[in-house]
């Protein structure tokens, strides 16, 4: 082995540490690093929109990019996680109380269903409504303890989530004013073609925007659809259930049905026929429609990726990296995708006579 080959392979071992330290330094801002990221790239069409009406004025654009930031997504979402953590508290302790009997509603379902159904739950041991009252009640225990420790958790992590936002808020303008410079650097840092580079981030670029932006858009209409017909139907905690509906709503194929289905069976049970009958109506031509409707325009019909390729990248990726995931799963899938689609391509150019 001659010098300068030694040498190169001595920089880049040099360089990969040098590059896993760094990565290691910022783990634990990786998701205020992230979502500042995100922002920066959903924000930044504003930002270029500002510097053609004030001229070269990065700073002023970038400042005032952030404090529309601010005002559009940070401060509703903190303003609606403070109800909705006031709204929990009020339904947890109306389940405590015994206020819905669901023991005696399953029952009533039980006691309608056909003989030969009857007979199979019976076989798994499911038509004994105590038991199931009394798991239940377990279930109920377990996750409250769970809640609680989350809470003191985040009492006690009172700090570090400023911290956290703070680092969020300070890198966004950064990236703002200096974002199309830092990514020039890295298009020249990546050793690959020019083609390559700019697919894969083009690619790259269009997941994230239409996952944040048109997922998002579509997961809070039905959402806000959701809460609004439990509104209508005087269901207690409709915020809290039109949360769970929009953060549902980011998986393809089940979504919100998850939560107004079990409603609806639970008017039915309870003699509410035609409020049963309604929220299933309006669930399934109003709510479930939304997706097929709004995400073709949000996103596009070819940026999309097949449903089952959502959902499982979905799934993974917040299972791995929690609520983040819905991100940064199908960003990975679509790179993933891009990767192979590349890797083919060049595979058929070379076996060409």
């Amino acid at each position: 082995m001659n010098l300068p080959e030694l040498q190169q392979k001595t920089f880049l071992l040099l360089l990969l540490l040098v590059t896993l330290a760094f990565g290691w330094i910022l783990l634990p801002f990786y998701g205020a690093i992230f979502w500042g990221a995100t922002l920066a790239l959903l924000f930044h069409p504003l930002h270029r929109r500002l510097l053609a009406l004030w001229g070269p004025r990065p700073n002023q654009a970038a400042l005032a990019t952030t404090l529309t930031c601010l005002v559009l997504v940070i401060i509703p979402i903190g303003l609606l996680s403070g109800a909705l953590i006031e709204e929990g508290a009020a339904l947890y302790k109306k389940l405590q109380s015994g206020e819905p009997d669901f023991g005696r509603y399953f029952q009533q379902g039980l006691n309608a269903l056909p003989g030969w159904l009857w007979r199979m739950l019976g076989y798994f041991d499911l038509t004994d409504a105590s038991a199931i009252q009394q798991k239940l009640s377990s279930w109920a225990g377990q996750g409250s303890q769970f809640l609680a420790t989350q809470a003191l958790n985040l009492g006690q992590n009172t700090f570090q989530f400023f911290v956290s936002f703070f680092v969020m808020l300070y890198l966004l303008f950064f990236l703002l004013r200096d974002g199309v410079l830092l990514a020039e650097k890295i298009k020249r840092a990546i050793p690959l073609g020019s083609e390559q580079k700019r697919y894969l981030l083009d690619k790259f670029t269009t997941v994230v925007r239409a996952t944040v932006k048109g997922n998002l858009i579509v997961a809070i209409v039905q959402g806000a659809l959701g809460g609004l017909a439990f509104w209508c139907l005087d269901i207690h905690g409709a915020l809290l259930w039109s949360v769970a509906m929009a953060f549902l709503s980011l998986l393809p194929a089940v979504g919100a049905a998850l939560i107004w289905g079990p409603v609806a069976i639970y008017f039915l049970l309870t003699g509410a026929t035609w409020q049963g009958l309604g929220l299933m109506v309006f669930g399934i031509l109003v709510i479930g429609l939304v997706d097929n409707l709004l995400r073709p325009i949000l996103v596009g019909k070819d940026t999309r990726m097949p449903d089952y390729i959502v959902l499982i990248s979905t799934l993974g990726g917040m299972a791995i990296f929690g609520l983040n995931g819905f991100v940064i799963g199908p960003a990975i899938a679509a790179l993933f995708i891009a990767t192979w689609d590349l890797f083919t391509q060049a595979r058929i150019v070379t076996e060409q006579p």
